[in-house]
């Protein structure tokens, strides 16, 4: 049985997550308020974020600015309904 939260991105009950996708205090609260399919969506804007900007997932200084994008996406702007 799949556990369901409110997706703070979509504003509705819909499947959760399964574990936790990101580490630490940001990873909980991802798995404890954004949907299976927000995180998805995120996964595709990370992505093409990127691939645009050649980000380096490894390098500190670009880590920092994804994971700041990845709150903004997540928790700051809703979909559009």
């Amino acid at each position: 049985m799949s556990r369901t939260v409110h997706c703070s991105k979509l504003g509705r009950e819909l499947p959760g997550l399964e574990r936790l996708t990101y580490p630490g205090d940001l990873g909980k609260r991802i798995f404890d308020n954004i949907s299976a399919e927000a995180w998805q969506m995120w996964m595709k804007q990370q992505t093409m974020m990127i691939n645009e900007y050649r980000l380096s997932p490894i390098d500190p200084k670009h880590r920092k600015m994804i994971e700041s994008e990845m709150e903004k996406f997540l928790f700051d702007t809703p979909a559009a309904a």
